[in-house]
């Protein structure tokens, strides 16, 4: 576009530069004269030593006729000028100009799928913007570049229309009325010459579809050459890891019907032969042991040729090297091809390059973090040997810590120095303060109303400090508590809570009674190694209990046989392991926690409770991501008491568990038919998230949730009795704060089940 653009203005440059020579030299110079003074005539508001300053001539130099053609070149690339003209008045030069008019001001009306900043920049781009130069050649060229960023949006039948208006003092006002147009959207995708596979095989490998019900969010049926260019690469990439080495693309051909909404595409293919890796072999130097590169090789001898597993194998020894500070390490994978037999002998060959240490850690962006915060969660130290390994592990754990949007890192090499390389990190920090509220509904609460303040990182130390409540019709909840995460250098935490929870069973339509539970605690966790942690507690409770107006059997047996006051202290011991690549929105590794409570020998109450949670994330193509998370608890008395408290008891049902059913519905009931929980609870979960298509900070998500509670004392475990839902959610991190709403639809619910669904669950907050 802008070479165009350059072109018009050198052939109409060309032309006013010929016509000066034959029109304007006969009447300025007839023989060589010494110039004594220059005079300028004509600007407005282009100042004359500025024109001056372009003029290649200074007072005193010699003029001829050969030199003309110079300055009224020198001064017609400045753009300013729409004609020039040289007069020769004794020894005095003088030069009059008649000045382009300046654009005034850019008027945009009618675009609504693309905002004005991102327009403006694009005429910015073409070289049109207020107070430049107007050059009348560039509007249709301009017009042209806008109609490509609509384009690019699938607006085909965009059309522009553009106004010229003079203004004062040699100024206009250039105005740019868009219409629009229906979204042309793709109507159908041919691929010609596939044999080995389907075509709809083939299409499921592109981003360009022709829609489905899901294309208002994912724009799938909206044509760009950009995504066709990346579509014509996923079919390389899926032949050529099936081993067609010689796949071609002969041809593409994109054809839009005559009313502009519709796009067919055709795109000619020629598989070719499938080709076996015969032999693979290593060249060049190699660190230490030749062992471990053959191993980071995931490739075999007789299989089919696989394109990926070979950039995985180089990235995979480049990494070798890099971990041993060889971090401008290069491994070429370098193909031998036999055509007639369809075999490859592929040799990586290493340069490991030299060996380079960190001389800084420069850290930039954290405008309240502090850099310590930032760097105790590093493992690459300076003045130690380069490691992409320790870089890759620091930039996770400074992730987890969820203090930051993104984390750049670059590593430059240090000037004048062919062996040290800084290490510059780029931090985007999130708000680290919260304002959480909630808002739900249900049958039995009626509104909901839940809030918290929270400091994730106080004053920027990385210390985290909250104050939260919870009110409703069935529950009052008051909690402060505050933890430092590195209480030691070794990165040794410890924490503190004061809390209060006052809540009516019987208004959450479970057993009849209420409990008032004041709690006092202790923490510390110790890091056993980079993804697993350690943490103990301990807790003193202070419990009471009241029966309602009409109260079950078995609330009526546990008063009396436990009484109704109970003073408790509890110990609270659980192993966490965390490899996750960021603590929002993970889109790999797993998440671990086993754990126990304890009431410790001389509480009113002894029991114990033990539960363990094992949550994955995968990484899919086109930036899926698909998660599994099981739960299992299980709970009991010791010593002189009769069974696990009642209000100790597992729950399912709800947003954290079972969606689409009550928090509390599923699990046993009493005597009177209302939930009480039991002491043994099931839960898994099965997530598909979709790629972001709002908001980098926006997930969508597909769902099946299951889940049941036990009484074992009672009844048998058995799966059957398992509550399936299922049904689609969102999370979204939004201006105002954290956002989770989901829709879910039970899948077998029984009678008494049915009075308990609850299909739309969601909470909002603010941040600040």
């Amino acid at each position: 576009m802008h070479s165009r653009i350059s072109v018009c203005v050198l052939a109409r440059f060309k032309i006013l530069f010929f016509l000066g020579i034959f029109f304007y030299m006969p009447g300025l110079l007839a023989e060589t004269f010494r110039v004594q003074a220059i005079q300028i005539k004509g600007t407005q508001r282009i100042a004359q030593d500025t024109v001056s300053a372009y003029l290649p001539l200074q007072p005193g130099d010699m003029l001829s006729d050969a030199k003309t053609p110079e300055l009224l070149r020198a001064l017609y690339k400045t753009g300013f000028f729409s004609d020039i003209r040289f007069e020769r008045v004794g020894d005095i030069l003088q030069v009059i100009v008649v000045e382009r008019p300046t654009i005034a001001e850019v008027r945009l009306q009618g675009n609504d799928s693309l905002d004005d900043k991102t327009l403006r920049a694009a005429l910015t781009a073409s070289g049109l913007a207020e107070g430049k130069p107007f050059q009348r050649p560039l509007l249709a060229y301009v017009e042209r570049d806008l109609e490509e960023q609509f384009f690019n949006q699938g607006k085909y039948a965009v059309q522009i229309r553009t106004q010229v208006t003079e203004a004062e003092r040699n100024q206009v006002t250039i105005s740019f009325d868009i219409t629009e147009g229906d979204m042309t959207r793709i109507q159908g995708i041919n691929i010609v010459g596939n044999k080995a596979f389907p075509e709809q095989a083939l299409l499921d490998q592109m981003q360009l579809a022709t829609g489905g019900w899901f294309a208002v969010f994912t724009k799938e049926d909206q044509y760009s050459r950009p995504k066709l260019d990346a579509d014509l690469e996923s079919l390389r990439s899926f032949y050529m890891d099936q081993g067609y080495l010689r796949f071609e693309i002969r041809s593409t051909q994109v054809n839009i019907t005559p009313d502009k909404t519709g796009i067919f595409i055709t795109i000619n293919i020629d598989e070719g032969a499938v080709y076996t890796l015969h032999d693979i072999q290593l060249s060049g130097t190699y660190i230490g042991e030749i062992a471990p590169y053959f191993e980071a090789i995931k490739l075999r001898r007789g299989e089919t040729f696989n394109r990926h597993l070979v950039v995985e194998s180089t990235e995979r020894l480049s990494r070798l090297l890099s971990d041993q500070g060889y971090a401008l390490a290069q491994v070429n994978a370098v193909p031998e091809v036999d055509e007639e037999q369809h075999l490859v002998a592929l040799t990586f060959d290493l340069e490991p390059g030299q060996r380079v240490s960190v001389r800084r850690v420069n850290i930039e962006g954290n405008s309240r973090t502090r850099d310590e915060v930032i760097r105790r969660e590093f493992r690459q130290m300076e003045s130690t040997w380069f490691s992409g390994e320790k870089l890759r592990l620091s930039r996770e754990r400074a992730q987890r810590t969820g203090y930051f949007e993104s984390i750049d890192i670059t590593t430059p090499m240090v000037p004048g120095v062919s062996d040290q390389v800084d290490v510059n990190v780029r931090v985007t920090e999130k708000p680290s303060g919260a304002l959480l509220a909630g808002v739900g509904f249900s049958q039995s609460e009626g509104i909901v109303l839940n809030a918290s303040v929270a400091q994730d990182n106080f004053f920027g130390t990385g210390k985290k400090v909250a104050v939260a409540l919870k009110t409703s019709k069935a529950n009052q909840h008051y909690e402060v508590s505050y933890n430092n995460p590195y209480y030691t250098v070794d990165g040794v935490s410890r924490g503190f809570q004061l809390s209060y929870r006052a809540t009516d069973f019987d208004k959450l339509d479970t057993a009849d009674y209420k409990t008032s539970n004041g709690i006092a605690g202790i923490s510390f966790g110790v890091p056993l190694s980079e993804f697993n942690r350690v943490n103990v507690g301990l807790r003193a409770h202070h419990i009471g209990l009241k029966v309602g107006a009409s109260p079950s059997a078995e609330v009526k047996n546990w008063v009396t046989a436990e009484g109704r006051r109970y003073l408790n202290a509890e110990v609270d011991l659980n192993w966490q392991h965390d490899s996750r690549d960021s603590a929002w929105f993970p889109t790999q590794g797993a998440l671990q926690r086993l754990g126990l409570e304890l009431s410790i020998p001389g509480s009113r109450l002894k029991y114990y409770k033990l539960f363990y949670k094992y949550r994955h994330y995968w990484s899919l193509p086109r930036d899926w991501v698909f998660s599994v998370n099981g739960e299992i608890g299980y709970g009991d008395a010791y010593g002189d008491t009769s069974q696990l408290p009642i209000f100790e008891n597992f729950y399912a049902g709800g947003p954290r568990s079972v969606r689409g059913f009550q928090s509390f519905a599923l699990g046993p009931r009493d005597s009177q038919g209302d939930p009480i929980g039991g002491n043994m609870r099931l839960v898994g979960n099965a997530e598909l998230y979709l790629p972001p298509v709002f908001s980098p900070t926006m997930r969508l998500l597909a769902f099946v949730d299951a889940g049941h509670v036990y009484d074992t004392k009672a009844t048998d475990i058995r799966l059957d009795h398992l509550r399936y839902s299922a049904g689609v959610g969102m999370s979204w991190l939004s201006p105002i704060g954290a956002l989770t709403l989901s829709v879910a639809k039970p899948i077998n619910p029984t009678s008494l089940d049915k009075q308990k669904e609850e299909a739309f669950q969601f909470s909002i907050g603010t941040t600040f």
